[in-house]
């Protein structure tokens, strides 16, 4: 079967030498000139954890999802799914792409929201379908995303910061390309280093970037460094907790501290996504943060001065390096060529990392301990979410099994003497991040208990209500729904059959984007939101549209382009 993960995960594996040797021929010669650093023994040179010359620091949540190529098949690369030393780092990523032909739209963006509130009951894991849910339950990361100029990423071509010259034309491949995601964090699961939240009652936020390194086609790849992170979080003083870059990235760099900008459920607020001058010289991507109900505000600059670097492919190297949007519009044409889904300017809701659990059990041991600097957790989710088919030999999170998981009330004190301290954890739970995602889709995400309105109910969370997104003052003119999900299906099958929007999975359930209202008081929500006064759920989950494989060239799901909701 062309589609089953854990058989093609062992082909994979088997090939990962290939890739090494790849490597090889690129001339690993040491540090580059230039003002390159070379990379710390733990970094976050690997989104996956998984890079052969350094350990990670970080292994939830850092992968942007990557495209495949349907009929290619090495190392990098099986048959349109994207394989990071032998281990497929798909995840599920909803999203609506806004477009527009106006100049400076494609790198200039203002989103206005209110942020999602949790009911006021504990969650509950007993009954699925039926339980009390809270946002890290639903998703791990809601996020805002920008194409980046970056010549040391793919397709490794020069790169002209806010330029539509960029788009593949003629002979040439396309511009270098980098994903920004402007992370927001759930309450409830900390702490962030090794898992995903800041605290128990607020959200915080980061200007997350990703870069690839593989050649055209994915047909060499570094898997030393093949998706290198930037991350920093937004600070109220601007300043980093710690560096930046793939190469220098400490504990630190994953920690909160006393500047970060921490918002309240239910806050409304701004988040402005734009070029800006940068210290030293130059122009550098801004994210700053204003939260309108509490007046406090917060940003980061993706520059140089901050400690952002560009990878390079050859030797892993770090570059100081002031990151730009890529496109000066957002046309339909203007991506980010490498990653699964088709988007510049986007809001999405990265789901399919959460399982409750009754109990765990399997503790990790040697070296996996070293993903969380020795932190325990467990690799095996028991309770009535998980299926008896889940322990079989051919299922599809076989591999890590449904880790990271940590038990309720867990302060993770094994941490405390980095400077580590955390809230207890509110509930029992998996994380599901070292498969890529919930690939048998049996956690919260894929049942129906996602918010049904903008408050939160005795169960379910209120919605983040969006605006629809600015630029220059105006809205955007065109949106599609897409989804990535069926990368992550097993019954994808070679005939392209049993590639499905809902995925299979026990809850038959997959959240939508809705939206209530008209004109200025329309206004964008995600979930279970089906029907109210002046509520729009375009389908529910047919939004997604049809399967586009034969079109793109892999599983993606796309819905028509049409004038943008909440465009009028």
């Amino acid at each position: 079967m062309r589609r089953h993960l854990r058989r093609r995960r062992s082909i994979v594996t088997a090939l990962a030498g290939l890739t090494l040797a790849v490597a090889a021929a690129f001339a690993f010669s040491g540090s580059a000139s230039g003002g390159s650093t070379t990379s710390a023994a733990r970094g976050a040179l690997d989104c996956n954890g998984w890079s052969p010359i350094q350990q990670t620091l970080k292994a939830t949540g850092a992968c942007t999802d990557v495209r495949g190529f349907v009929g290619v098949k090495n190392a990098n690369n099986w048959d349109g799914r994207f394989y990071d030393n032998g281990h497929y780092i798909g995840h599920d990523e909803p999203d609506l792409t806004f477009l527009s032909t106006r100049a400076g739209s494609g790198g200039n963006v203002t989103w206005t929201e209110t942020l999602g509130r949790d009911p006021s009951s504990r969650p509950t894991g007993d009954t699925p379908g039926k339980d009390v849910t809270h946002w890290f339950d639903l998703s791990v990361a809601p996020w805002f995303s920008m194409a980046l100029c970056n010549s040391r990423s793919y397709p490794l071509n020069h790169c002209t910061p806010n330029s539509d010259s960029n788009v593949p034309h003629g002979q040439f491949t396309g511009g270098g390309s980098s994903f920004l995601e402007v992370q927001f964090y759930p309450p409830g699961e900390a702490p962030f280093f090794d898992n995903i939240s800041c605290d128990n009652t607020h959200w915080c936020a980061s200007l997350h970037i990703n870069d690839l390194e593989c050649t055209v086609g994915f047909d060499s790849c570094n898997t030393a460094c093949l998706e290198p992170t930037n991350f920093a979080f937004i600070q109220k003083n601007g300043i980093p907790t710690g560096p930046p870059s793939p190469q220098k990235a400490t504990i630190a760099t994953f920690t909160p501290n006393g500047n970060t900008l921490l918002m309240n459920p239910g806050d409304k607020i701004t988040t402005h996504i734009f070029d800006a001058q940068a210290p030293g010289g130059g122009h550098a991507l801004e994210v700053r943060i204003t939260d309108l109900t509490t007046g406090q505000s917060g940003f980061m600059q993706a520059s140089a001065h901050n400690g952002y670097q560009a990878t390079g492919i050859a030797d892993c190297s770090g570059r100081p390096f002031n990151y730009e949007p890529e496109y000066n519009t957002a046309s339909k044409g203007n991506y980010v060529p490498w990653a699964a889904l088709e988007t510049n300017i986007s809001t999405q809701f990265e789901i399919g990392h959460w399982t409750p659990c009754k109990n765990l059990s399997n503790p990790a041991t040697d070296g996996l301990l070293d993903f969380t600097a020795g932190d325990p957790f467990w690799l095996k989710c028991n309770g009535p979410y998980e299926s008896s088919s889940d322990g079989a030999s051919d299922n599809a999170e076989g591999f890590g099994g449904d880790a990271f998981c940590y038990p309720r009330g867990d302060q993770h004190t094994a941490l405390n003497q980095f400077g580590v301290h955390a809230d207890p954890n509110m509930q029992t739970g998996c994380l599901n991040f070292l498969n890529g995602g919930d690939i048998d889709f049996d956690g919260t995400s894929y049942w129906a208990d996602w918010p049904t309105g903008t408050s939160p109910t005795a169960k379910t969370p209120g919605s983040f209500v969006q605006s629809a997104p600015t630029s220059g003052g105006l809205k955007y003119l065109q949106s599609f729904f897409q989804t990535d999900v069926a990368l992550s299906e097993a019954s994808c099958e070679a005939s392209f059959s049993g590639c499905t929007v809902p995925p299979p999975g026990p809850g038959h359930f997959y959240p939508y984007w809705s939206t209530m209202g008209t004109g200025a008081a329309c206004r964008i929500m995600f979930g279970n939101v089906a029907s109210g006064p002046g509520v729009n759920n375009y389908g529910k989950d047919a939004q997604y549209g049809s399967d586009l494989r034969n079109v793109i060239g892999y599983d993606e799901f796309e819905g028509n382009i049409r004038p943008a909701v909440c465009g009028t």
